[in-house]
């Protein structure tokens, strides 16, 4: 559907991207996760038609967009990181006024004002000022005028930046239903939650170059197939800590200070086994916690440094 195909964007002697490859498929969600700075948002620029790459093609429906971009811009929905609304505009101007421009009119843009005002929790402040607005009633809004026009595709550029955790959870839970919906979608974040909630695939992006792409199952297989599991209780027994190694002879068992860790292949299901193992030795465990790798092992693995350093 939408094909990055060695793409490479120079500013002056500033190489911000360099030689990046990517593929959406109809239908797919798709995360691009990289630390600010990473050069997300001049890929997903170039992946918009709104820059040129210096080197490099950008194919919609295996079309050359950088000799015929309209195609792509008629399906496309973007939500820019920065706010691009009218702020003395009301919320029902501001879309009125965007669904004009991707070329609605008369009462199928009264609809689609509506319906997108519902969706996005507006509806009761259609007629007031955006100026009046908070961040993330701006950041709906802004999300508004990208559905317009029922677009294909959906690119967001880290649309949940500087608000308050209750507008974050309401755009997720929005961004969520789209991809529910079926919405092809391309989410950029330099946060590893949200991208390990909403997207399939994921695209791991550090200094102007993809670094690791796959499925979150594939890219969490890059550091480890195990998991941890984290036990603290009243009394770890040495004849406790004998019984498990007997039991799981496969496993890494250590202690940490009063923290007992069992490391074992994640296709094991042992809580029920140990809390049994517990009983029978007169251990009462107080806590168990198991850990799988996240994407923040990931980016720490392949980077040597977390996220948002």
């Amino acid at each position: 559907m939408l094909q990055a195909i060695d793409l490479h964007k120079k500013f002056k002697t500033k190489e911000a991207v360099r030689k990046v490859n990517m593929q959406l498929e109809a239908g797919e969600s798709v995360g691009l996760l990289g630390p600010n700075g990473a050069g997300k948002s001049t890929t997903i620029s170039m992946l918009s038609s709104l820059i040129m790459p210096t080197n490099g093609e950008v194919l919609w429906n295996n079309v050359s967009v950088n000799k015929n971009p309209e195609a792509l811009r008629k399906a496309l929905g973007v939500v820019p990181q920065e706010i691009a609304l009218y702020p003395e505009l009301s919320a029902k101007e501001n879309l009125h006024f965007f669904g004009r421009i991707y070329g609605l009119k008369g009462q199928l843009l009264v609809e689609r004002t509506e319906e997108i005002l519902q969706k996005i929790g507006l509806t009761d402040r259609k007629n007031d000022i955006v100026k009046t607005f908070s961040g993330g009633m701006k950041r709906r809004l802004n999300i508004g005028a990208a559905l317009l026009h029922n677009p294909s595709i959906l690119i967001m550029d880290e649309p949940t930046v500087g608000i308050d955790p209750q507008s974050r959870a309401y755009i997720l839970d929005t961004v969520k239903q789209l991809v529910e919906e079926g919405m092809t979608l391309l989410y950029t974040s330099h946060y590893m939650e949200e991208v390990e909630l909403l997207c399939d695939k994921i695209y791991i992006m550090d200094q102007g170059e993809i670094i690791a792409y796959g499925t979150k199952e594939t890219l969490k297989s890059l550091v480890s197939d195990n998991q941890t599991i984290e036990l603290k209780a009243h009394i770890l027994s040495q004849k406790f800590e004998e019984a498990l190694k007997k039991y799981f002879p496969t496993a890494n068992i250590r202690k940490e200070d009063e923290i007992l860790l069992i490391t074992m292949p994640q296709n094991e299901e042992p809580l029920a086994t140990i809390f049994a193992i517990a009983a029978k030795n007169a251990v009462t465990i107080t806590s168990a916690i198991v850990k799988v790798p996240s994407l923040e092992d990931v980016f720490l693995h392949l980077t040597g440094r977390a996220l948002r350093d």
